[in-house]
């Protein structure tokens, strides 16, 4: 069947994987990418597919109404797999209003355009992926479902439970159909060095210092983002209007375990001797707002759509460090913040279509 599928933040980390999964997946389907190309968003992500016949690149803004609205009437757009957000923790400490302004506004003028465009329809879908940093913290024992209260504890959470709200509130009082995902931490090739495996993996290799915060006791589940790509897939194609499925790798590491694994992994990629990357470890003060555990429970995906992970941790961190390893020129430029001149050498005028 063929569809017209906006996939927004498709240029970014996990968007990239959902674009040549669903391009390699389903060639009757036509993916327009519409990404602002900020410094987490990179065309090199998807240079492997860009000249695929059924795949239109856009540079937009999810907040500019006007550009949205083009776009869903160039291109008949029937569903929405909306990624684009900002997403770290820390920039959203010191600049709040940016992740007000792109996570809530720009999630609210996409709904105004779809609802406006789809006046009512049934065979179209609006799909938000969140994250479980809406749910805050849990205990050791408990684990996050569909139906924990939210309890955000970050300006990034905030923004982004806000938007879960909104969806469900257009949904409810405009009877748009969407769905709804929050997803634990991803790892994977074309993460921005900013989140803490390619940052550590880089400064290995650089032999500068591995920040951990506090005692590095905090606990996270971790999800192949490949996996992650699949689970949207499934969730996209088989999930109930209405509904929210949480998406979790079942791999839960304390931070200090999971970098102590990393040192030792880099130390043999590296020919270096055992123990090298540990000793750049430095303890420094805990994050402001810092939840201590995020654990999902997937059994709802797992049980009423069929999917589950593909990958054990250590097998992904393996694929993960080579791929970076491999890929140091990439590493350097987005870094280095050469990256958009490397685009405009590169891309030209496809940047301003």
């Amino acid at each position: 069947m063929q569809k017209n599928i906006l996939i927004t933040g498709g240029a970014g980390f996990i968007g990239s994987h959902l674009v040549r999964h669903m391009l390699q997946s389903y060639p009757d389907y036509h993916i327009i990418n519409m990404d602002l190309l900020t410094y987490a968003g990179n065309l090199e992500n998807l240079k492997d597919v860009e000249d695929k016949p059924n795949y239109t690149f856009v540079k937009a803004d999810i907040c500019d109404a006007a550009a949205v609205q083009a776009i869903f009437e160039k291109y008949q757009i029937d569903s929405v797999i909306h990624l684009a957000a900002e997403s770290h923790v820390d920039r959203s400490i010191s600049n709040p209003l940016e992740f007000v302004t792109t996570n809530v506004i720009g999630t609210v003028t996409l709904l105004n355009v779809a609802k406006s465009q789809w006046k009512g329809r049934d065979d179209v879908r609006f799909y938000h992926v969140s994250t479980d940093e809406v749910y805050g913290s849990v205990y050791d024992g408990e684990f996050f479902l569909e139906t924990t209260p939210y309890d955000p504890q970050s300006p990034y959470s905030a923004s982004k439970a806000s938007s879960d709200h909104f969806v469900r509130a257009y949904g409810n009082t405009y009877k748009l159909p969407f769905v709804i995902s929050n997803c634990s931490n991803n790892y994977g090739s074309f993460q921005f060095p900013e989140k803490l495996i390619p940052l550590f993996i880089s400064n290995i290799v650089n032999e500068k210092p591995l920040p951990v915060y506090g005692q590095g006791i905090n606990v996270r589940d971790w999800l192949w983002v490949v996996d992650h790509a699949r689970a949207i897939d499934v969730i996209f194609h088989k999930g109930k209007n209405g509904e929210t499925y949480n998406i979790g790798g079942k791999n839960e590491w304390r931070n200090i375990d999971l970098i102590r694994v990393m040192c030792r992994i880099m130390d043999q990629k590296l020919n270096r001797p055992e123990g090298s990357a540990e000793k750049l470890i430095t303890y420094v003060t805990d994050r402001a707002g810092h939840d201590l555990r995020y654990a999902i429970d997937p059994t709802k995906l797992e049980n009423e759509l069929g999917w589950e992970p593909s990958l054990q941790f250590e097998e992904g961190l393996e694929k993960t460090i080579d791929w970076y390893l491999a890929n140091q020129a990439w590493v350097s430029r987005v870094q280095s913040g050469d990256y958009q001149k490397y685009y405009a050498a590169q891309y030209g005028e496809r940047l301003g279509s």
